[in-house]
């Protein structure tokens, strides 16, 4: 089976998410896709504004109607696991771990998999444009294979030279892709890339956040069930 993981902060998840998840479903044909919200994700300047509870409720919402789609524990806090392995109903506030690094979630998920499951991690291009500065990047690209959603005004060659050091090509040998669009795929010694077009929605954080303080409407960005979980949990209102 193919299985898809795509991580995230998800403040909150919205269209755009669910876009890139959908085409990524159905070109790779994924038997499912685990969205595993972050904990305390690594690669942000601060921490994220809603709770990790209130975005993997999120999730889940956002999921509930995709059988594909399933929400993910993988890097809840240690009490939440706990918890949920007991069935207990406490919520984890006191929880300080360290950041979530996605190396470490590919090597929890890994085991539970069979060995003839293939493994894609799902992101957008411009995360990816950063991918090299991420934690044990090269041997991230060893454990899975990886799906990019392409956005216009990005080459192939911005692709490939966004590996880490050690599995980028030569100069010589992206500089003729540097006018070819980010489409296709991009198969390296020790790196698989996927290039998914046509599943960039204009969505952001900022702008959803913006509409909250506005009191507009959020369907535009978000499915309904989080909508009314935004308003009615009051989320958002402050930054």
């Amino acid at each position: 089976m193919n299985i898809g993981l795509f991580g995230g902060t998800f403040d909150p998840i919205h269209h755009g998410h669910l876009a890139l998840a959908r085409g990524a479903h159905e070109r790779f044909q994924l038997g499912c896709i685990h969205f595993v919200p972050a904990n305390i994700p690594p690669h942000k300047q601060r921490y994220p504004i809603a709770s990790y509870f209130h975005r993997y409720a999120m999730v889940a919402l956002a999921t509930m109607n995709e059988k594909a789609f399933v929400p993910s524990l993988l890097e809840a806090p240690e009490e939440v696991v706990v918890a949920a392995i007991h069935g207990k109903k406490r919520q984890a506030e006191t929880a300080t771990p360290g950041a979530n690094y996605t190396i470490d979630t590919v090597r929890r998920l890994k085991p539970t998999l069979k060995k003839s499951d293939r493994l894609f991690f799902l992101i957008g291009i411009d995360a990816f444009d950063g991918i090299a500065s991420w934690h044990e990047a090269e041997a991230l690209f060893g454990e899975c294979e990886f799906i990019v959603a392409s956005r216009p005004g990005y080459s192939l060659a911005d692709v490939a030279n966004a590996l880490p050091e050690r599995l980028r090509p030569k100069v010589a040998v992206t500089q003729p892709f540097a006018k070819q669009p980010a489409k296709g795929d991009l198969v390296l010694p020790g790196a698989t890339v996927h290039l998914l077009e046509n599943v960039h929605h204009n969505v952001s954080a900022t702008a959803i956040r913006d509409a909250v303080a506005a009191k507009r409407p959020l369907t535009k960005f978000v499915g309904a069930a989080v909508a009314e979980y935004i308003k009615k949990m009051g989320l958002y209102r402050s930054r």
